[in-house]
């Protein structure tokens, strides 16, 4: 390895810049492209199909365990964090909502568990380096746009979350932990925020779920526009009402379960789910 002068340097970084810029270009290009492409079918399915996926998802998680796990890792180590900066700062009110936001952004998260899944499902040979192919996908443009999508439907409620506090609680911030837990749980104000916040945050996490439960998948595994995956989530989840409801209720109970355990439960809970999603997409659209 040499030193370069500045020109050199900088030169580099030019064409650097350049091929970046030269990738952005044809990933809106593509996108513009694959808009309006043909709508997959769409399938109905039963609970059996639910239960079989997360048995499915469980069965890929023991194969690549150590991979996911260092994959997902940050997982525990983020929620712990959040809920340090929560009890010790004006936060505590949000400790709640961050934490079961996970049930929002994390189908973003998982993008590189599908296809982890997706490759051992044609009988690849997968580690967990194999997470990061989703960024060659030719739909990478849609699938980042979408993640950014559901970042903002997770901001939007934090913001409801702070105001349900705000108008029940509020505006005073708690004293301490123990202060708020009192207030939460043995007033009236408190016991109105927990019915309107789990109202609330069942909305959110509904339109999270319509967005994404199936659109994820369909742009790793077929070249396909942003607003048909999304269009083909949406219907997927409306013709198979009792069935998503399922899924949506396991999905609540497994990152509950996992947050409830300091947090380190979501490095089994989230892997999971993840390959799960996967599984059950691959039953919701056909071939």
């Amino acid at each position: 390895m040499t030193i370069r002068n500045p020109i050199e340097w900088s030169g580099a970084q030019f064409v650097h810049a350049a091929h970046a810029a030269g990738s952005l270009h044809r990933t809106l290009h593509h996108m513009q492209d694959t808009i309006h492409s043909p709508m997959p079918a769409i399938r109905r399915i039963g609970s059996a199909d639910v239960w079989q996926s997360l048995r499915q998802g469980f069965s890929d998680f023991e194969a690549y365990r150590s991979d996911v796990i260092f994959l997902c890792m940050t997982y525990a180590v983020v929620g712990l964090v959040l809920a340090r900066l929560a009890f010790g700062t004006d936060l505590l009110p949000l400790l709640f909502p961050l934490a079961s936001g996970f049930a929002i952004v994390g189908p973003l998260a998982a993008v590189g568990l599908y296809e982890m899944s997706r490759l051992r499902e044609q009988g690849h040979t997968v580690s967990w380096t194999n997470a990061f192919d989703v960024i060659k996908a030719p739909a990478a443009g849609g699938i980042a746009l979408l993640g950014l999508l559901l970042v903002a439907v997770f901001l939007l409620w934090l913001a409801a979350a702070w105001m349900i506090f705000q108008y029940t609680l509020g505006p005073s911030l708690p004293a301490s932990a123990g202060a708020f837990a009192h207030d939460v749980f043995l007033t009236g104000s408190g016991q109105a925020m927990i019915a309107i916040g789990i109202g609330t945050g069942f909305l959110f996490a509904l339109l999270a779920m319509m967005i994404s439960v199936v659109s994820f998948p369909l742009l790793i595994d077929r070249d396909v526009g942003l607003d048909t995956a999304i269009k083909a989530s949406f219907r997927a989840v409306i013709a198979n009402p009792g069935p998503m409801a399922l899924w949506g209720a396991l999905v609540a109970a497994c990152l509950l379960a996992g947050t409830a355990l300091a947090f380190v439960g979501l490095m089994v809970a989230v892997p999971v789910l993840g390959h799960a999603t996967w599984h059950l997409y691959r039953k919701l659209i056909a071939n």
